[in-house]
């Protein structure tokens, strides 16, 4: 994939970064965990519905986001998103209570679902179809991405400039994306301007399909246990002593792997491997690596538990990666491929509010993270037969 000879492949790849702008704002929060339980005094529980509560617009508005992006046009609904984000991040710089910050972490959820939602639609729309497995298999690697670099980065940013500057340096990368975006990716095609289908027969019509209910399900019980995991690193890692620089370092590589499980479904896809063995894979290997990451057993074993880690994310970075690959065929239609992925996301997002409380719940009951592992597992066999149901489906729509 040449981007210079592709123009396709250039406009792909800018909102790629679009998204990776957007997932700073989402990650930004696990590395100044630590930093705001010192200056704001929150406790373990609040620092999860921090993580979590970034989602509650996505909760109630992905599927509506996904209505807009197909309504209004792919790329103005990207271009409100990133206006939002970079809102809710110059504001929130100058927060300095618990609440403002889960006002302002609402407003960027929903900043993030404008500018992520219609972003896999616009990313078909410009390359070539037998580059489009791929390229959406790139696009689901965008949040660990930005996730890696907020984790690395963030602890030395924030001993320099503080929480505050940290929250203004990401809004900055945000504004950035808007300009870029706006003066590179072409203007959307007239029909969008009108309206396309009425909202009311896009969300009819995806609603009572079974293909989007099917991946919006598996996309919740994986993120439910990536953000419960990820978010928690830092903590976790500073009760074992590893602080600084190596404890960034670690929990950055965690998330920063998950971008292999992503571009190798979309490869994996691509080459006709079936569905349901790409996604079986992710969650098995998800299941295993949870194990060794919070077992007691491997209590006196930290490089198997930070190897487990590893595990877990890199594979199961196949399920969004799969799963964003799939879209255009679980989507009822193609003018219904923005409404899809809502649908999905506000899934992905009632999983990540529902996962980091109760994780942090367990741990904080029983006093440390070793039955965090049984939780996990269990999302991990919900999504196997979640997998399952996904290939009958593609199987019988073929047909």
């Amino acid at each position: 994939m040449n981007p210079r000879a592709d123009p396709g492949i250039r406009i792909a790849l800018i909102v790629v970064l679009a998204g990776v702008a957007a997932a700073l704002h989402i990650a930004k929060l696990p590395p100044a965990v630590p930093v705001l339980q010192r200056e704001l005094g929150i406790t373990l529980v609040q620092a999860g519905f921090l993580l979590s509560l970034v989602q509650l617009a996505s909760m109630g508005l992905g599927i509506v986001a996904g209505l807009t992006g197909d309504g209004i046009g792919l790329k103005r609904s990207m271009l409100i998103g990133l206006a939002l984000l970079t809102l809710a991040g110059f504001v929130g710089g100058f927060a300095h209570t618990v609440g403002a910050l889960l006002v302002l972490r609402a407003v960027e959820g929903l900043g993030f679902l404008m500018t992520t939602v219609p972003a896999p639609s616009l990313i078909a729309r410009s390359v070539k179809s037998m580059q489009r497995t791929r390229m959406l298999g790139v696009w689901g690697s965008f949040m660990p991405f930005g996730t890696a670099l907020a984790l690395l980065a963030g602890p030395g940013i924030m001993g320099l400039i503080a929480w505050n500057g940290w929250w203004w340096l990401i809004a900055s990368v945000s504004l950035a994306m808007f300009f870029w975006l706006a003066r590179s990716v072409p203007h959307d095609p007239p029909h969008f301007a009108a309206g396309g289908q009425a909202w009311r027969s896009r969300l009819t019509q995806t609603l009572a399909a079974r293909g989007p209910w099917l991946a919006a399900l598996t996309f919740a019980v994986y993120s439910a246990q990536w953000l419960s995991v990820i978010g928690f690193l830092p903590a976790l890692y500073q009760a074992s002593g590893w602080t600084g620089t190596l404890g960034a370092v670690l929990t950055a590589g965690v998330a920063g792997v998950n971008m292999i499980g992503n571009i190798l479904a979309g490869r994996l896809l691509a080459r006709g491997v079936a569905p349901r063995l790409v996604l079986w894979g992710a969650f098995g290997a998800m299941a295993l690596g949870a194990f060794l990451a919070f077992a007691s057993v491997t209590e006196q074993a930290p490089v198997l538990r930070y190897g487990g880690a590893l595990l877990f994310s890199a594979l199961g970075g196949m399920i969004p990666g799969g799963l964003f690959g799939l879209a255009p065929r679980l989507a009822p239609s193609d003018q219904t491929i923005s409404t899809t992925m809502g649908w999905i996301l506000q899934w992905s997002a009632i999983g990540q509010f529902i996962g980091p409380p109760v994780v942090a719940w367990v741990a904080s009951q029983v006093g440390n993270w070793q039955w965090t592992w049984v939780i996990l597992g269990g999302c991990s066999l919900c999504g196997m037969v979640l997998a399952w149901a996904i290939e009958r489906h593609l199987k019988r729509v073929a047909v």
